[in-house]
C-alpha cells in the first residue's frame, strides 16, 4: 500500500504518495479547504480521494495540521487558523475515507521526516523546528513522535522568551492570549515587525536578509537580533532535552547566518557552558510536512 500524507497550511495544503522506498510518486497543491466545517472536511477528503485516482493505488492516508486532536475528545485543537478547530475531524474523515486516518501536529510530523530519512537521519532525539510565519517544535525519540499526554509535546514557541533584556518585557501580545512567547520574537513577522519597529521601514524578511547581505546596517543588526533571540530559546532546547541535533525548517530556516551564528550562542546561553549539539537545515525543506505525515504510518 502506497502511503499518502497531507500537510496542512493556513492557506496552502501540500499532497505527497510515497512508495515502499519513501521517493514521492506524486505531488498536489491548493487551497486549504475554508469556510463551514462540514463543507472543508468534505473538500479535504475529496483533495485526498483526487490524489489517490492520479496515484492509481489505494492508500493509508495521514495528515499534518497546526494543532492536534485531543486524545479525550476527538476534537482538533489549537488549530486557530483553520477551519478544522473544534471539530471531530478525525472521525468524519475516516467516515468519508472508509479507513483509518492518523493525525499529527505539523511541526512534529517536520521531525519525524527529518529523522527518519532526513537531516537527522541516525540520531536517536530530533528537535525539530519550523520558523515561518508561525513557529513550531517538534520532538522524535527512536524514531517515534514524542506527543505527550496533553498532545502539545514540543510546543516550544509558546514559552516565553528566555533572558529578556528590559526593552523586549514583557514581549508582544500572542494569540495564545499570553505575552511574550517565543514564536512572537522568532517568526518571520515577528523578525518584520523588529525591523520596522526600529528603522520605520516595513520590510519583509527575504528583503531584510538581501539588504543585509548587501551591507545594509540596519537590516544586519535585526539579524543580530533575530540570531540572539533565537539562541536563547533553543538554550531552552537543549537544557530540558538535550536533542542529538536540532533541525530547522520553514522559510527562515534559508537564512545562512543561523547556521554559522546561533551554535556559538548556544554555549552562551545552556546550561553548563558546554554546546555541541549541531543546528542544521532540513533535507527535504518544504516537503518534510507532507512526508512526514505520509510516514505517520509505518
Amino acid at each position: 500500500m502506497l502511503r499518502l500524507g497531507v500537510d496542512i497550511g493556513g492557506t496552502k495544503t501540500a499532497i505527497a504518495v510515497l512508495d515502499a522506498d519513501g521517493a514521492e510518486r506524486l505531488t498536489r497543491r491548493g487551497a486549504t479547504p475554508a469556510g463551514a466545517y462540514d463543507s472543508a472536511v468534505a473538500e479535504l477528503a475529496g483533495m485526498i480521494l483526487e490524489a489517490e485516482r492520479a496515484a492509481g493505488s489505494r492508500c493509508s492516508v495521514g495528515i499534518g495540521i497546526p494543532g492536534a486532536v485531543s486524545a479525550r475528545t476527538g476534537l482538533v485543537k489549537n488549530a486557530f487558523n483553520t477551519a478544522f478547530n473544534g471539530g471531530p475531524m478525525c472521525a468524519d474523515l475516516e467516515r468519508q475515507l472508509a479507513r483509518d486516518v492518523r493525525i499529527a501536529n505539523d511541526a512534529n510530523c517536520f521531525a519525524l521526516s527529518e529523522a527518519t530519512d532526513g537531516a537527522a537521519r541516525g540520531a536517536h532525539v530530533v528537535f525539530g523546528v519550523i520558523l515561518g510565519t508561525g513557529v513550531g517544535g517538534g520532538i522524535v525519540v527512536g524514531g517515534r513522535i514524542v506527543e505527550g499526554r496533553n498532545q502539545v509535546g514540543g510546543e516550544w514557541g509558546h514559552n516565553p522568551l528566555p533572558w529578556m533584556a528590559p526593552d523586549e518585557f514583557p514581549g508582544p501580545g500572542c494569540y495564545c492570549g499570553r505575552q511574550g512567547c517565543i514564536e512572537q520574537f522568532v517568526s518571520g513577522p515577528a523578525l518584520e515587525r523588529d525591523h520596522a519597529a526600529l528603522t520605520g521601514r516595513a520590510l519583509d524578511s527575504r528583503t531584510i536578509a538581501d539588504e543585509a547581505a548587501a551591507g545594509n546596517a540596519a537590516c544586519k543588526a535585526a539579524l543580530q537580533r533575530y540570531v540572539d533571540r533565537l539562541a536563547r530559546a533553543l538554550a531552552h532546547a537543549v537544557n530540558f532535552l538535550d536533542p542529538d541535533v536540532i533541525v530547522l525548517g520553514g522559510g527562515l530556516s534559508n537564512l545562512n547566518g543561523l547556521y554559522s551564528g546561533v551554535p556559538p550562542l548556544l554555549a552562551r546561553f545552556a546550561y553548563g557552558g558546554i554546546v555541541e549539539t549541531p543546528v542544521v537545515r532540513a533535507a527535504h525543506g518544504d516537503a518534510s510536512g507532507r512526508r512526514g505525515a505520509a510516514m505517520l504510518w509505518p
